[in-house]
């Protein structure tokens, strides 16, 4: 359940620490690096941050020796999931039959955001939203909302009030959609600057440059978006590519004078180190080239792109040619929030293609990963003094067969990557005991005797 309470000021967390300092890549796991595992440690947390880490046996510093401790004994105590795709209003369409990504937008999504232009709709939604990320134990998320900017404004304020780090802004969209979801070059251009000047960098808050994809913007709306990231420093840019191969074909169609679907983006500015892309399976190598030399990230999508049968995303050709890589739920396409069922289906796609997933790779993908490739490392991402207190805390198995599966992890000689990788496997957000974000408690599951 969400909890509304406000947790005191200084806390004290007591439990098994993973986290990562370096990348581990496609190593096998006995040769992976970077992985931090710190048993029986307690976390001091003050203000909303993480002010130190003891080991067991280290004494509290002066002036912690009354904060009562919250022990999690063999529970296991991570930095909370970062998501980057995911779309506000399409929990409403999660789980729809039977489309492929064009059919699927016009079938489902656009209807459905289409209610978002009332404002208590949107308001509803996003609280909505900022509670079901938080029971998956995502602390931070880029986030699509709708064309109408009370979508984004509601999200700006529910997640501003929680101190937590949200990335989000107006989706500009001005064709090749129905009534109600096109805005015009103009106005679109002065609701963005409003929410800039009210929303950005207050509160944790981020303004991502918001472009559906290339088919539902004018090459005029393009120039205006990438004119937002060049007088803006330190906003975001965030849009979908090479999702679909029809998608593909349209946009060649669409734009015959660009080079690629990338080229289209590319050649108005919006690719630079804080674009966040979404798939990016049909980008060829000059594609690729790009985002590296600009450092953008392809925020890969698992279960979305198995469920529409977009295409295999190869993550380890991405890794070999220098590509920043995040991990996103990207619901409504996406079957679920929980980033621990996107990083099962993410093995699967890699396993398709001979790669084999490590739990290292993944999780680092989604904590510490993530934070470097949005340029957030020194905020989140790793419990680390001076971070913010972003933090889930995890049952290691729930259920008969994977706490038996659980226990022979244990007993066995395989080493801690196992039982990660089973709880990576087999668990869910069914395994989630509570959510911190800035040091307050934003989930604790029924139940729970913490």
């Amino acid at each position: 359940m969400t909890v509304p309470t406000h947790a005191p000021q200084r806390r004290i967390l007591q439990g098994d620490l993973l986290d990562f300092t370096a990348d581990p890549g496609f190593a096998a796991p006995q040769e992976a690096a970077g992985v931090r595992w710190r048993p029986d440690h307690r976390v001091l947390i003050d203000q909303g941050r993480i002010q130190q880490v003891l080991a067991p046996g280290e004494a509290l510093p002066e002036g912690w020796q009354g904060v009562a401790v919250e022990a999690y004994p063999g529970q296991l105590i991570m930095p909370g999931f970062i998501d980057t795709h995911v779309h506000c209003p399409q929990l409403d369409v999660i789980a729809s039959f039977g489309t492929e990504l064009l059919d699927w937008l016009n079938t489902y999504t656009f209807p459905a955001e289409r209610r978002y232009a009332d404002p208590a709709v949107s308001h509803a939604g996003a609280e909505r939203f900022l509670n079901a990320l938080w029971a998956h134990g995502t602390t931070s998320a880029v986030v699509f909302p709708t064309v109408h900017k009370v979508s984004a404004e509601a999200l700006f304020e529910q997640a501003g009030a929680r101190q937590m780090r949200l990335v989000t802004g107006k989706v500009l969209m001005n064709r090749h959609a129905p009534d109600g979801l096109r805005d015009d070059v103009e106005q679109a251009e002065r609701d963005c600057e409003d929410l800039i000047a009210r929303f950005h960098g207050q509160h944790r808050q981020a303004f991502a440059v918001t472009v559906r994809f290339a088919p539902t913007s004018t090459p005029e709306q393009l120039r205006m978006a990438g004119g937002l990231c060049q007088r803006h420093a330190g906003t975001y840019m965030q849009t979908h590519v090479a999702e679909n191969r029809d998608e593909v074909r349209w946009v060649a169609e669409l734009y015959p004078d660009a080079r690629s679907y990338l080229d289209v983006y590319d050649r108005d500015g919006l690719i630079g180190p804080r674009a966040v892309l979404a798939h990016g399976i049909w980008l060829d190598e000059r594609d690729r080239a790009v985002l590296r030399e600009h450092g953008a990230q392809i925020a890969h999508s698992p279960s979305s792109n198995l469920f529409l049968g977009s295409g295999l995303f190869d993550w380890a050709q991405a890794q070999r040619e220098g590509l920043a890589v995040s991990l996103a739920s990207d619901v409504g396409g996406g079957t679920s929030l929980s980033m621990l069922r996107n990083m099962a289906d993410a093995y699967k796609i890699q396993a398709l293609q001979g790669t084999r997933l490590t739990a290292w790779k993944a999780l680092y993908t989604a904590t510490l990963g993530a934070a470097r490739a949005l340029g957030l490392q020194d905020e989140m991402g790793q419990i680390e003094p001076g971070r913010f207190a972003d933090v889930a805390i995890w049952d290691w198995a729930r259920g008969p067969v994977a706490s038996h599966r659980d226990a022979l992890a244990r007993a066995s000689h395989a080493g801690l990557h196992e039982r990660a990788f089973v709880w990576m496997t087999l668990g869910d957000e069914r395994n989630l005991v509570s959510t911190l974000v800035a040091g307050q408690t934003v989930f604790e599951a029924l139940g729970d005797t913490h």
